[in-house]
């Protein structure tokens, strides 16, 4: 059959179907020859696959409390640690320097050599440059210092022999407060090479009295009554730290004994 158009006539072309589908790999016949481009993703509008999100971080505030705490703590170490090492350094260095170093301290040892060469027993009362003494002739029997709280004055001559042994002696004027005496006698009462006692005349509240050295202060709570105790208690001794404190006078009364028997 023909079919009649302008230019002549003309026969359809017959289609040949082979039952075939096409080659895997292979376009279609209705695909665009040589576009080379895959199909893509519907989704993505052809792009390709998509890129994987990152996961967007929550920045948090700092927690203070903790921190500060470390850094008290830190401190707190440092600061014990430096004190330690001053202690240490303190500590090492000769007692007469220590001594040297407590502020109103007078060192009779150095402006009165002749004064503190000991061993100067002497019969009767004694007078002494110092008030109260801190050094020089005396009895040759001791005031007991075992610690010793008397409540009246002792004499001087032995007190000054007990000073030789090493010991310290706290004195205080009359009309010292109470409270005051009671602090005193807390440092005192039961330490070896301590004594204390009243005395009358004092141009301070308080004075302290080491073999050649003395400290006068207004009360109690100053702290340099510990320093003094604690650097001249023994080692200002001119007769060793095995020098008696013990078996020594133990009333009370500024009239010596008569000198007894020669006593080491």
């Amino acid at each position: 059959m023909s079919i009649s158009t302008p230019g002549g006539p003309e026969r359809r072309p017959t289609v040949v179907s082979t039952g075939k589908k096409p080659a895997a790999g292979r376009p279609s016949a209705g695909a665009k020859a040589g576009s080379g481009k895959p199909a893509g993703n519907a989704r993505t509008g052809g792009k390709g696959p998509r890129k994987p999100i990152a996961p967007v971080k929550v920045s948090q505030g700092r927690s203070w409390g903790p921190i500060a705490l470390f850094t008290a703590v830190g401190l707190l170490a440092v600061a014990i640690i430096g004190y330690g090492a001053w202690a240490t350094f303190q500590g090492s260095k000769p007692w007469e320097d220590r001594a040297d170093a407590i502020d109103g301290i007078v060192n009779f040892r150095e402006s009165d050599k002749s004064l503190v060469e000991g061993g100067k027993h002497q019969q009767g009362s004694i007078t002494y440059a110092q008030q109260p003494p801190v050094a020089g002739p005396h009895n040759n029997s001791w005031q007991n210092c075992m610690g010793d709280v008397y409540d009246a004055p002792i004499a001087s001559e032995h007190a000054v022999h007990s000073l030789e042994h090493g010991a310290v002696w706290v004195t205080y004027r009359p009309d010292l407060p109470a409270d005051q005496v009671e602090k005193l006698a807390a440092k005192v009462r039961g330490n070896e090479k301590l004594m204390m006692s009243p005395f009358e005349g004092l141009d301070k509240a308080i004075s302290l009295q080491a073999w050649g050295y003395q400290l006068k202060v207004d009360n109690a709570d100053d702290g340099r009554i510990d320093d003094f105790i604690k650097t001249l208690k023994v080692n200002a001794s001119i007769e060793g730290p095995t020098a008696l404190c013990n078996q020594g006078v133990t009333a009370t009364g500024t009239t010596p004994r008569e000198l007894q028997p020669q006593q080491q």
